[in-house]
């Protein structure tokens, strides 16, 4: 009898499961907003429709790092793409002023190591080539942890990647202004690292988003919004009859004018961030990595150790 009571007692059942518990929270916070500005502060409506979709872009949904492929909608790759590009044009421009070098132009190194070999400057030369091999190294360490955590079936196989460049930003930020008189053959430690972050950086978005987005390649980028932009303005006034109409992808439209604005954005905070806090400007950077990644970083590590103390007992 008293088993039977015990067996069932409230405090026998399990705990109540709530997956979708922080997109909820996330809901709920969005909702109140959008009420409190529209109800107390009497805007139009236009103004609560603008808020609503910057609501929507923050960084905040869980799968943000989760889902992959052809699972991701345009809003998650949005999301990812201004926040990303944000870090990248920051620590590109405010990189600039500490170490006078674009390091995510990948474009002008290889044009600086052609111009110097050129003109016979073979030190400048390899400090170019450095530059470049450092972030094909970033790339490729990045790929391969991401690869890992994929044949490792984990959940968030991007966030151990993203976690490594935190704590690769955090130790530019703290030791950029010692690191930066040690040099390695002909580039100071801080170029090789931040050669490295941007590599691993671009590898990442690139990963995530199925090639859709590259955070640091605006080049790319303002090509392809010139490209929708000319779709988007073209008259279609001269078709002929059984010919297609000329339309733009206004999605990719306004993927690729968020980088833009986003990276340029960023370029002018951490720029403004150098110049006036110095090296620790980038903690700050480094921290929004830090939270991006650590809940699905945390995940993945509960699910291995509950695996092995299964295989264990």
């Amino acid at each position: 009898m008293n088993a039977m009571a015990h067996s069932s007692s409230p405090a026998a059942l399990p705990p109540p499961q709530h997956p979708h518990r922080p997109r909820r929270y996330l809901r709920v916070a969005r909702k109140r907003t959008l009420s409190f500005i529209q109800g107390h502060m009497d805007v139009h409506h236009g103004l609560g429709w603008a808020v609503e979709k910057t609501l929507d872009l923050l960084p905040l949904d869980p799968q943000l790092l989760t889902k992959q492929g052809s699972d991701r909608g345009q809003l998650l790759n949005r999301q990812l793409a201004w926040s990303m590009a944000f870090i990248a044009g920051a620590i590109n421009a405010g990189g600039y002023l500490a170490v006078k070098t674009y390091t995510s132009h990948v474009s002008g190194t290889v044009s600086k190591m052609a111009d110097e070999f050129a003109l016979g400057h073979v030190r400048l030369a390899w400090g170019a080539v450095e530059v470049l091999v450092c972030f094909v190294l970033g790339a490729f360490s990045a790929a391969s942890l991401i690869n890992l955590g994929r044949r490792l079936k984990f959940k968030g196989p991007y966030a151990l990647s993203l976690m490594i460049e935190a704590v690769l930003m955090l130790l530019f930020g703290l030791m950029g202004a010692h690191l930066n008189h040690l040099h390695e053959l002909f580039q100071p430690v801080t170029v090789i690292l931040l050669s490295f972050i941007m590599g691993m950086h671009n590898s990442v978005v690139t990963n995530i988003s199925n090639a859709e987005v590259r955070t640091t390649h605006m080049t790319g980028n303002a090509t392809d919004f010139g490209i929708e932009l000319s779709r988007l303005l073209y008259p279609n006034v001269f078709n002929r009859s059984g010919v297609d109409p000329i339309r733009a992808n206004r999605g990719r439209l306004k993927l690729h004018g968020l980088l833009l604005v986003s990276f340029f954005s960023g370029g002018v905070v951490g720029a403004v961030g150098f110049r006036h806090v110095g090296y620790k400007v980038t903690v700050f950077f480094a921290a929004f990595l830090f939270l991006l990644a650590i809940r699905p970083l945390i995940h993945d590590l509960r699910v291995r150790a509950r695996m092995l103390g299964v295989r264990g007992a």
